[in-house]
C-alpha cells in the first residue's frame, strides 16, 4: 500500500516539538483560526449523544455500552452539528473525536465548527493521529480521574494545514488504505470467530457428556439438555468451592508507578486473562483490599457486570486485587478442578442460567447469591482432570491460530496508525498515488469486494 510513496522535495521546521519538519507549501494556523467553537444551548428535542473514542460522536441510544443519560436540563447541553469535533474528557486519551450526526452533548465538552479553509476529513484523520494524540498531554489540567484539555492553551496551537488540493488527495489516499485495512481486519475477526465456535464445540461436549461415548446415561433434568453420565451430579458452585469473594464497592484507588494491579472486568474475555486495561496501586491500597484474601493461582475470576459471566484462571501473579464488579471463586481442590469450572462457566448450563436470572439482558448484573447458586455439571476430580486434558489437547492448535490472527490484526491496526501520521504530518507524499485510486461509486459493493479478497487469506489461514 505504501510502496512508491516517497517524502516530499522540500520540508521546513515547524519549531513544534511533536511535528518537526512539514512540507514547504503546507501552512500552520492556529486552531482557533481553524476551528470556531461552538457554544449555542436551548435545543432539548435533540437527541443526546455519546462521545466515544471507537466510533466518534454518535446518537447515545445507538451506542451499546451502558453512559450515564441526562434526565433533565435537556436544555443546557451544548448542540453538535454533523460534521463538527468534540473534545470529550477522554479527548487526551484517544484524540478528538468527529460527529456522525446532529444532537447535544454535556457542557463539559468543548464543541469545535470547522471554518471554510478545513477539509472535515482531513482533521478527522489528523485529530486521530498518534503525534497529535501525544501531543494533547502538553495541554492536559487536572490529576487522574479530573483530568481534562485546556482549550484556552490548545486553541493558541498551531496545526499543519496542506492545501486545499492536498487536503483532498490526503483523505482519498487515508479512506481507500481504511478500507482494505477494514476488510482485512473484518475477515481475521469472522476466522477468530470460527476457531472460537470450534473451541466452544469441543468444551459444550465435554462438560456435558464427557469422554466415554458408551457410558451409561440418565436424563439431566434439564428438558434442553437431555441425558448425562449417569454418575454424574447437578450441584451449585458454593457446594464445590470454599471462597467465592465479591469486589462489593470497595474499589483500590489508582496510584500511578504502583507495584500492585488491580484486576477491572476488561481484563478478562472468552477464558483469557489480559493485563491491559488494569490499573496500579499501592501497598496502603492492596493491603487494606486484600484483608477479605487476596486472590491466588488455583482461583477463578469472574466478572458479575460489564460484562457478566466472564471467567479466566487467576495467572500467577502475587499482587493482584480486584475492582468492582470482579469476583474469584476457590474451588475446593478434592472437588472442583479450576480448569474444569473454568471450562464448565462457559458451558451450556452456565450460559442459560446466567440468561435466565438476568431476564436476557447483556448489561444486567449477577448478585453473589445467584453467583453461588450456578449450577455445575459435577463428575469425580479424576474425571474432571482427564476432561481438562482432554480439552487442552483439542484446543490447544485452536488457541494457537487465535493468537497468531490476533497479532496479525494489532499489527494492522499499528500499521494503520503509522500510516496515518505519517500522511497527515506530510511524512509521505500521497497525491500521485491518491490520483490513480480508482472511483468509489458504491461503498457497499466496495467493501464486499475487499471482504471477497480478503476472505482468501482466511481460507490460506484455516488449512
Amino acid at each position: 500500500m505504501i510502496d512508491g510513496l516517497k517524502p516530499y522535495a522540500a520540508y521546513k521546521d515547524s519549531e513544534l516539538p511533536w511535528l518537526g519538519s512539514y512540507p514547504e507549501q503546507w501552512s500552520l494556523r492556529r486552531t482557533k483560526v481553524l476551528f470556531q467553537e461552538r457554544v449555542q444551548k436551548g435545543f432539548p428535542r435533540e437527541p443526546l449523544l455519546a462521545a466515544t473514542q471507537s466510533k466518534g460522536v454518535v446518537k447515545k441510544e445507538d451506542y451499546e455500552n451502558r453512559t450515564v443519560t441526562a434526565q433533565k436540563d435537556l436544555h443546557l447541553l451544548k448542540l453538535v452539528e454533523k460534521g463538527d469535533f468534540v473534545i470529550s474528557l477522554r479527548s487526551f486519551q484517544g484524540g478528538i473525536e468527529v460527529a456522525h450526526c446532529r444532537g447535544i452533548i454535556s457542557p463539559a465538552y468543548t464543541v469545535l465548527r470547522p471554518r471554510a479553509l478545513v477539509a472535515s476529513r482531513y482533521f478527522f484523520h489528523f485529530f486521530k493521529s498518534r503525534q497529535f494524540i501525544e501531543s494533547l498531554g502538553l495541554f492536559v489540567t487536572g490529576i487522574r480521574e479530573g483530568q481534562n484539555i485546556d482549550y484556552g492553551r490548545l486553541s493558541r496551537v498551531e496545526l499543519p494545514l496542506p492545501p486545499p488540493d492536498e487536503q483532498t488527495a490526503i483523505v482519498r489516499f487515508l479512506d481507500h488504505a481504511n478500507r482494505k485495512i477494514d476488510g482485512f481486519i473484518r475477515a481475521k475477526r469472522k476466522l477468530i470467530a470460527l476457531l472460537n465456535e470450534q473451541k466452544q464445540a469441543i468444551t459444550h461436549r465435554a462438560v456435558t457428556r464427557g469422554l466415554d461415548p458408551d457410558v451409561l446415561l440418565k436424563p439431566s433434568g434439564i428438558e434442553w439438555l437431555g441425558d448425562i453420565p449417569a454418575h454424574w451430579e447437578l450441584r451449585r458452585a458454593k457446594q464445590l468451592c470454599s471462597r467465592i469473594v465479591d469486589c462489593k464497592n470497595r474499589t483500590p484507588d489508582q496510584v500511578d508507578g504502583g507495584e500492585y494491579v488491580v484486576v477491572r472486568t476488561t481484563n478478562i474475555r472468552n477464558g483469557r486473562f489480559s493485563l491491559r486495561g488494569s490499573y496500579p496501586t499501592d501497598r496502603e491500597n492492596f493491603e487494606i483490599w486484600t484483608q477479605r484474601g487476596a486472590p491466588r493461582s488455583g482461583d477463578v475470576f469472574f466478572t458479575r457486570e460489564a460484562p457478566m459471566g466472564e471467567a479466566c484462571l487467576v495467572p500467577e501473579l502475587q499482587n493482584l486485587c480486584m475492582g468492582q464488579r470482579m469476583m474469584y471463586m476457590r474451588p475446593n481442590p478434592s472437588e472442583l478442578n479450576p480448569e474444569f469450572l473454568l471450562h464448565s462457566v462457559y458451558g451450556p448450563v452456565v450460559r442459560a442460567y446466567i440468561q435466565h436470572v438476568s431476564n436476557g439482558s447483556t448489561v444486567g448484573h449477577l448478585r453473589l447469591g445467584q453467583i453461588g447458586a450456578i449450577p455445575l455439571l459435577w463428575c469425580p476430580i479424576e474425571e474432571q482432570r482427564e476432561i481438562v486434558a482432554r480439552i487442552r489437547a483439542e484446543s490447544t492448535p485452536l488457541e494457537e491460530a487465535i493468537t497468531r490472527t490476533e497479532r496479525e490484526i494489532a499489527l494492522m491496526q499499528e500499521y494503520r496508525t503509522r500510516l496515518t501520521t505519517d500522511v497527515v504530518t506530510g511524512k509521505l507524499d500521497v497525491r500521485v498515488a491518491a490520483a490513480s485510486l480508482p472511483e468509489i461509486v458504491d461503498a457497499a459493493a466496495d467493501e464486499a469486494a475487499i471482504d471477497e479478497t480478503t476472505d482468501e487469506l482466511e481460507f490460506e489461514d484455516t488449512e
